[in-house]
């Protein structure tokens, strides 16, 4: 499955209501398999090996794409935050979810992004601002 169809199929299965929550408890910092599987396509058992991980920011950014196909405004404040994550990957995301659903109150985001020292991030957020100024 695709990212964009395993968010549809969850949506169908929980509510779309159920998937943004996991997304939102996600990138507060929830490391709930369960939030995980709703979001993530694959990959997502081999946390579930009782050993510490050193990539679990794969958990927001799984949160921060979900959002990009099952989106809510009350995530705005979210993918606001996620410009300053310090995994690169999450902030490449938010950007995304800001142009897809023209998110104007992550302008100053956006802007700020355009000086990210990780060059996808520039241009997620340089396609992001011209998303947002598009007439």
């Amino acid at each position: 499955m695709t990212p964009r169809e395993r968010i549809e199929a969850s949506c169908g299965l929980v509510g779309r209501d159920a998937v943004v929550d996991a997304c939102l408890a996600l990138l507060a910092g929830s490391e709930d398999l369960d939030l995980v599987r709703l979001v993530a396509n694959q990959g997502v058992d081999k946390y579930a090996d009782g050993r510490v991980h050193e990539d679990t920011y794969w958990f927001r950014v799984w949160a921060m794409r979900g959002l990009r196909w099952a989106w809510e405004p009350r995530a705005t404040a979210a993918v606001r935050a996620g410009f300053s994550d310090e995994a690169w990957r999450v902030r490449e995301m938010a950007a995304k979810v800001v142009a897809a659903h023209r998110v104007d109150a992550a302008f100053d985001e956006v802007v700020a992004a355009r000086a990210d020292p990780v060059p996808r991030v520039r241009a997620a957020s340089a396609r992001a601002l011209a998303a947002l100024t598009r007439g």
